[in-house]
């Protein structure tokens, strides 16, 4: 039997139609409603056992080319109460959703930890200009902002929760439920821990690992249905002698700020700067460069 070419052209319209309908609907996840950006994969992974990976000595890493890591926190057009510090923390959102733009622009993929992991022990292969997005503190914009942003590039992310605030309601933040928590780590990103309550890491003694380290990760891990092995200092702030806790608890990685690795212990010191809510996408551009 014969089939017209007009019929054919007819067909092809009627499904080229159908898969833009439905890639449409898909975009207008989250609570903000998305512009017509294509969304692309910018996070090309494959799988990682991580377990048959071999610790390197500290000299093989601290002699890698570090990756950027970059540290967000709060995500929110600011308000008359934001003193000049506090908006270092806090990003406009059409700041956040440029700056994005400005690393997709750019050819950044992001990466997440076991890439890391492999890369720094092994020198395992890297995407393109790697780079890490880390968001700290449970602030629920970054699931109701954040995530349909990174989401429209392809991108995916680390999320180091404090687990004192999940589910709370404030009268200038609210925090990520229990169920968002869930749905970011089921869509492919990572949850590490980030203590309790945010207590200076240098200053725990007796039962603070307990409270610090083990509740929360217990909580997260029965949220997530996940092993814990990332942490975030909170301030950024660390010091050696709490190393053994970490490393006892099964963290492999955690991040501090910008302050030099430690020697003999990097994997417990990874870099990371705070992209300020005062940079432009340039700004951060020059940052990310001069800083790693």
């Amino acid at each position: 039997m014969k089939i017209k070419i007009p019929s054919l052209f007819f067909i092809a319209a009627i499904l080229c139609a159908s898969c833009q309908s439905k890639s449409q609907q898909k975009e207008k996840e989250g609570s903000e409603k998305s512009d017509t950006t294509t969304v692309v994969d910018n996070n090309p992974t494959e799988k990682i056992d991580v377990s048959k990976i071999k610790k390197a000595d500290a000299a093989t890493i601290l002699a890698r080319k570090q990756v950027p890591v970059l540290c967000y926190h709060q995500v929110r057009n600011w308000i008359e109460r934001d003193g000049k510090v506090g908006k270092d923390y806090i990003v406009p959102i059409q700041n956040f959703k440029d700056q994005m733009k400005m690393l997709a622009d750019s050819g950044y993929h992001t990466i997440l930890p076991d890439q890391l992991y492999a890369y720094l022990n092994t020198g395992a292969k890297l995407p393109s200009k790697p780079i890490m997005l880390t968001f700290d503190d449970t602030d629920e914009d970054q699931f109701t902002i954040v995530r349909p942003t990174l989401k429209k590039h392809g991108y995916k992310a680390v999320y180091f929760i404090m687990t004192v605030s999940i589910g709370r309601k404030g009268k200038f933040v609210n925090y990520m439920s229990s169920e968002q928590i869930k749905q970011l780590s089921d869509e492919g990103n990572i949850i590490g821990s980030h203590t309790y309550d945010h207590k200076n890491f240098k200053k725990y003694t007796g039962k603070d690992w307990e409270e610090q380290l083990d509740k929360p990760t217990k909580k997260l891990e029965d949220i997530t249905g996940k092993t814990m092995t990332e942490f975030a200092y909170p301030y950024g702030l660390w010091n050696s002698e709490g190393f053994p806790e970490l490393k006892k608890r099964g963290f492999r990685m955690a991040f501090q700020l910008s302050t030099k690795m430690d020697q003999k212990d990097p994997l417990l010191t990874i870099r990371r700067i705070i992209a300020s809510g005062y940079w432009s996408p340039k700004t951060l551009s020059n940052s990310i460069k001069n800083s790693f």
